[in-house]
């Protein structure tokens, strides 16, 4: 007679504080050490790469610079995702939103203002790009809200309605007179430009915005009405229904901050990084699904966003640092990120429910 061998999955109820610190460890050392294979295949030294490209991100002001570079967009549009999120609003139109906030800067700065002080033209730039993210994402809020369309296809087709925008533009109307016929836009003039912290290129307003974000997206959520509400609907949307919110207000205003939040973003990296408004892929590198898993890796807390958000912006710069370093294939970059982001979001899987050994009808319980 066979024993009967299977596996059991369960949700735990709460996960103690010490599988919090040991699983997401030991997922990232996993990852380390699948990609330690990746490199040794190619006869690469992995301690090496590691040694070196850590060296350069967190030695350097260089690579420090360029850390927190990718982490600034990657903070705006997680924070706005984090409240979406939370309100079971599956918003994926980040990279849209992001590039609507751009376009509406390269607008203001190339068309409309072109000779304003800074003083007056910078805040109407990010002015601007908020409302542009915002308002893109109002229509798929109101699909949403009004006539219950799903917000995954909307959002994710609204992205490429962006792109297309953005290439009828520097194609078209917006092209450049001095770009040698490229598709881009000229430069923004310098009153349109964003200063930096010395001695690197972080455009430190955008910084602050993000940071301030962060925290006031957190005090939003847990201080006020809206929040409290936000966070009702999401855990039980009939319970909400039922306590007399309305569910139409809920889906709209975290759509809108959500969108808004990625139009800073935006606004960001066409005045603070690019200069000029370009190719769709070039301005925005997929920050708006990156940000996706930067804000389920806080577990759609916004203060937790800083952390996941510099460590994404890290794994973006050791990448890059990799290529060029090392003359590593770019497929072989991809491969390590790769790595890196399913072991984490495995090890996050695992601190909410736990695999169950099945031997002869009895369990034997994992971690």
């Amino acid at each position: 007679m066979g024993f009967p061998i299977g596996l059991k999955i369960e949700k735990r109820l709460e996960p103690s504080p010490w599988l919090k610190i040991t699983i997401p460890a030991s997922s990232f050392l996993l990852a380390l050490a699948l990609a330690s294979l990746v490199f040794a295949l190619q006869g690469l030294n992995p301690l090496a790469i590691y040694g070196i490209t850590l060296s350069r991100i967190f030695g350097t002001r260089i690579g420090l610079a360029f850390l927190v570079l990718k982490a600034i967009p990657l903070l705006l549009c997680a924070v706005g995702l984090a409240v979406a999120f939370r309100a079971r609003v599956w918003n994926i139109g980040a990279e849209g939103q992001l590039l609507l906030g751009a376009v509406a800067a390269a607008g203001l700065a190339l068309f409309v203002m072109p000779d304003a002080p800074p003083y007056a033209l910078i805040p109407v730039m990010f002015l601007a790009g908020f409302l542009a993210g915002a308002g893109w994402a109002l229509i798929p809020a109101v699909l949403k809200a009004k006539l219950n369309v799903n917000e995954v296809i909307t959002t994710l087709m609204m992205n490429y309605i962006a792109m297309k925008l953005v290439e009828y533009l520097i194609y078209g109307p917006w092209r450049g007179k001095a770009t040698w016929g490229f598709p881009f836009t000229d430069l923004i003039p310098d009153n349109a430009v964003l200063p930096t912290i010395p001695g690197t290129n972080v455009h430190y307003p955008t910084l602050v915005l993000a940071l301030s974000a962060s925290a006031a997206v957190f005090v939003l959520m847990e201080k006020t009405k809206i929040g409290y509400e936000v966070r009702v609907f999401g855990d039980n949307p009939d319970l909400a229904r039922a306590a007399g919110m309305r569910p139409g207000k809920v889906i709209i205003i975290s759509m809108l901050v959500s969108g808004g939040l990625a139009g800073l973003a935006g606004v960001g990296e066409l005045a603070g990084v690019h200069k000029r408004l370009m190719y769709p892929e070039s301005i925005s590198a997929g920050y708006g699904y990156t940000a996706i898993i930067v804000a389920w890796l806080a577990r759609l807390n916004p203060l937790a966003c800083l952390l996941t958000a510099f460590l994404m912006g890290a794994l973006l710069a050791a990448g890059e640092t990799m290529r060029t370093s090392f003359l590593i294939p770019y497929a072989s970059v991809n491969i390590f990120n790769g790595l890196i982001l399913t072991c984490l979001v495995a090890g996050e899987l695992m601190l909410k429910y736990r695999v169950r050994l099945v031997l002869g009808g009895r369990g034997r319980s994992g971690p």
